[in-house]
């Protein structure tokens, strides 16, 4: 049987790499939201113009929030992940951790040709967080501003639909409801907005507009009646329901909430108003208004480009014990000719007392590529050990291809312990790149978890099979390796990336 130490290894690391796989980077930091990601799909044609018009969306709907939630929030800082096949600009970085699987506002052709309504990915439960919003290029580029309002409204819409789990005040299945008044009225939020009941009818290019005629059965307009607001308004509420009326400045409250509506939000929040449940949020019991004007947010160019990774390698003595050389070489070969996707590149450095680079980066075009890394794997464990060297040579590597090393990645694989490793502390927080470690056995270097850089994945085990723990490696290495940054091709979030520096 499998030790139980090992077995809960190996549990914990599957419930490490289930939880949160998609999870956003947002944070709120003071009253400003952090980490804001808008991504662009690889399907959206090329063009400059949509990343000027999501700058000016944010811009417009960060004023916009702040006023509609008493000043409290804002948009802080927002990055714009742009396709892979784009064009390089000179402003374009690498991202980190960003992805399309961490984005909160996704940027797509329509799900349906022609339907360019934005929509927010929501559960089912009031005040749970949604998944993702999703806005058509048009929309962005204003082309449906007729049909659906000011981009920058909409914007702050769909947000509280993603952050505090509100839903909408209108109803397209039930448009009308019997008010206790014993009147028929459109479901809206407040009931001060004006407006007529109407058919809307087309023939040809000529359209009219009918009264609306009583169902018999449900003593309510027929199916096709429509409620058409009024152009001027003077009602403030609510964001919900319309946020295109120019008028509509604010959530509906406890006030002037109408309860009586048969939407989603009285549905879905046991009738509580929009501003009930924002109001009783995390974010709006960890903030107080601000009195002055929140700054502008501030935007980051983000560009996918090829994924580039350097394998640190440990060869030191410790590495003899329980064959381990032998089982990280075959988790490496398993990666590299099995996980790692061709276009990719990858360097190998290994260690004892010094580092050695043992391939500079190749990019992976063909099984012969990656036969030439295989080749360069340690095949003796001897000596001392500097993980410092290590991943210094690392940098060193990703630095002959790229002058900066953010975004890149390091998988460190370690089992012996270094009393040097926090002279290059700093140096690796600093460096912007994404560290992966894995620790084999209980004697791995402490100060690698210490450094906060990730998460450490520890495997060991005195079982008398081998086989066992050479699977788990492979499972650790596909794992944690096995990700990369593209619509579908996500699959991670446990890996970490420390702050931009100088290297």
């Amino acid at each position: 049987s499998i030790p139980g130490l090992a077995q809960s290894s190996v549990f914990l690391l599957a419930l490490h790499l289930l939880q949160g796989s998609s999870a956003s980077f947002v944070q709120l930091n003071g009253n400003g939201y952090e980490g804001v990601i808008v991504a662009i799909d690889p399907a959206v044609p090329e063009d400059e113009t949509l990343i000027t018009e999501i700058k000016d969306m944010v811009t417009t709907a960060s004023t916009f929030l702040f006023e509609a939630t008493e000043k409290r929030f804002f948009f802080k800082s927002v990055s714009i992940l742009i396709p892979e096949n784009w064009k390089n600009i000179t402003q374009y970085k690498r991202p980190k951790q960003e992805s399309y699987k961490h984005a909160d506002v996704i940027v797509a052709p329509p799900t349906l040709p022609g339907r360019d309504e934005p929509y927010t990915k929501q559960f089912t439960q009031c005040e749970e967080k949604g998944e993702y919003i999703h806005f058509t290029p048009d929309f962005v580029l204003g082309k449906k501003q007729d049909e659906f309002g000011p981009s920058g409204r909409a914007f702050v819409h769909e947000w509280a639909h993603l952050r505090w789990g509100v839903f909408d005040e209108y109803n397209d299945d039930e448009r009308f409801y019997s008010a206790s008044s014993k009147k028929i009225e459109a479901t809206r939020c407040s009931t001060g907005i004006t407006g007529t009941n109407g058919v809307y009818k087309c023939q040809g290019v000529i359209c009219i507009t009918q009264r609306c005629k009583i169902d018999a059965n449900t003593k309510l307009y027929e199916k096709d009646c429509q409620f058409f607001p009024d152009k001027y308004q003077t009602e403030k509420t609510s964001i919900m329901f319309m946020q295109g009326i120019n008028s509509i400045i604010e959530f509906c409250n406890e006030k002037n909430h109408n309860r009586e509506a048969p939407c989603l939000q009285n549905k879905m929040c046991n009738s509580r108003s929009t501003w009930e449940v924002i109001s009783s949020s995390e974010d709006f019991k960890g903030t107080v208004p601000i009195a002055a004007p929140p700054p502008p947010p501030v935007f980051t160019l983000l560009k996918i480009s090829e994924r580039t990774v350097c394998l640190v390698l440990d060869k030191s003595e410790s590495m003899k014990n329980y064959n381990r050389l032998n089982r990280m070489n075959q988790a490496v070969k398993y990666f590299l000719l099995q996980t790692i996707e061709n276009g990719s590149w990858v360097g190998i450095v290994d260690f004892d007392t010094t580092a050695h680079i043992r391939s500079k980066l190749i990019q992976i075009k063909s099984n012969s590529e990656r036969r030439k890394l295989l080749e360069s794997l340690p095949t003796e464990a001897s000596g001392g050990i500097s993980i410092c060297s290590g991943i210094e040579s690392a940098f060193q590597v990703i630095k002959e291809i790229y002058p900066q090393v953010d975004g890149s990645e390091i998988m460190l694989v370690v089992a012996g312990e270094d009393k040097n490793i926090r002279n290059c502390m700093d140096k690796v927080k600093q460096s912007g790149a994404i560290i992966h470690s894995l620790a084999f056995g209980p004697n791995a270097d402490p100060a690698v978890t210490e450094m906060k850089l990730c998460q450490t994945w520890s495997l060991f085990s005195r079982h008398s099979q081998s086989s066992w723990l050479e699977r788990q490696t492979k499972l650790l290495m596909s794992s944690i390796l096995g990700w990369h940054s593209s619509i579908t091709g996500d699959i991670d979030r446990s890996q970490c990336y420390v702050s931009r520096g100088g290297l």
